[in-house]
């Protein structure tokens, strides 16, 4: 398999200066190269907001739903609903209050969201139920009045059960109408957790109605995998992305519209034990990927998830170039990306930005918009 390359080309020498502001956000320049609209910080009650997904309704306004943890705890265990936020102008103010999209129906909670537009135009909302150290499944629910009322929960995995890690903002459709969705399952009720997932991704071919499990993506190096994402490639194959201990982003591929995957191999896109999120850009020529780039040389640093980078590629993935920093604050905590296009072709980007420091590193959501044309030219 063809490895991707990694090409160094900053095209800025510095950060970008951006604006800030906290809650509702007032209406920013438009031609920014990058703007902080939102931020979510905890609070009284409220210990946690974390892993948000965005969709454009019909109307145009722009719907975001995060995990909304509340009680006393912030770990992944704690209490959470999901709430939504709206904008109305292409995602510079957002509504100042939230509303409860899916109440906490978990024995631990509800989290972790992905949104995605059918292609028969219903929203479908996915997210992990969580009951126990060992029950974590991902479940959908389906919208066909743009997101005003939602069907009941539908579990996307009933073959094996256990804990599965489904990232937000990671299920896609492909252009047959197949849906993906990557998972690493980390324990069962017969086996202990384990750092290192097994790694699969299922696939529905009836809009989520029923799901097949792929083959397992295979692990030569025996290196922790975690946190799978896919982005389709305009060759018909599938790329899958995962974190790992080893320092670098690792890589597999399907050829078969996820039913096989290429044994997991070292790619050339250096990061700690954190997440990378690519979607394609609406050229449709280009993807964007966005992601922890730290190589472990600056000791202060070494394994944590900041700087924030964006890079793109014009290739399929094999070269990154246009490589930016969005966020280089050494306490910060950056993970868990969303991206969403607007209708205006800004990139709307949503992750936790929280303080090491503070010890509140996935505490806090962040909101920015990105103009392409500025940051990555």
């Amino acid at each position: 398999m063809q490895k991707i390359s990694f090409v160094l080309s900053l095209c800025l020498a510095a950060l970008l200066p951006f604006c800030s502001t906290v809650g509702t956000a007032q209406t920013a320049a438009t031609d920014a190269p990058f703007q902080k609209v939102l931020q979510l910080p905890p609070g009284p009650d409220n210990p946690r907001n974390s892993e948000c997904a965005f969709i454009t309704l019909k109307d145009g306004s722009i719907l975001m739903v995060y995990s909304h943890f509340y009680g006393s705890s912030s770990s992944d265990y704690g209490t959470a609903r999901l709430a939504s936020r709206r904008s109305h102008d292409g995602g510079r103010t957002w509504s100042a209050q939230d509303k409860v999209v899916v109440a906490n129906e978990g024995g631990m909670n509800v989290m972790s969201v992905s949104l995605l537009r059918l292609q028969d135009g219903h929203i479908a909302l996915f997210y992990a139920r969580k009951n126990a150290h060992a029950d974590c499944i991902p479940m959908v629910r389906y919208s066909s009045d743009e997101a005003a009322t939602w069907s009941e929960a539908r579990a996307c995995i009933t073959d094996v059960p256990g804990y599965y890690v489904l990232n937000n903002d990671r299920v896609i459709q492909l252009e047959d109408g197949r849906l993906l969705m990557p998972v690493a399952m980390h324990q069962s009720p017969t086996e202990p957790w384990q750092d290192r997932g097994r790694i699969f991704c299922y696939r529905s071919d009836d809009n989520g109605q029923s799901w097949q499990r792929s083959a397992q993506v295979a692990n030569p190096d025996t290196v922790i995998t975690q946190e799978p994402g896919v982005v389709a490639l305009r060759n018909g194959h599938i790329l899958m992305f995962l974190r790992t201990n080893a320092g670098v982003q690792y890589v597999s591929r399907s050829r078969d519209g996820g039913v096989s995957w290429s044994p997991a191999s070292r790619s050339k896109i250096v990061s700690p034990l954190s997440p990378a999120s690519i979607k394609r850009m609406p050229d449709g020529r280009r993807l964007v990927m966005v992601w922890n780039r730290n190589d472990g040389s600056d000791p202060e640093i070494r394994g944590k998830r900041t700087p924030l980078t964006i890079a793109v590629s014009d290739n399929e993935g094999r070269r990154w170039k246009h490589v930016t920093t969005l966020e280089s604050d050494k306490d910060g905590w950056y993970c868990y990306i969303a991206m969403h296009f607007t209708a205006e072709g800004r990139l709307l980007l949503g992750y936790c930005a929280g303080s090491q420091r503070r010890k509140t590193r996935l505490a806090q959501t962040d909101l920015a918009l990105i103009n392409p044309d500025r940051l990555m030219y």
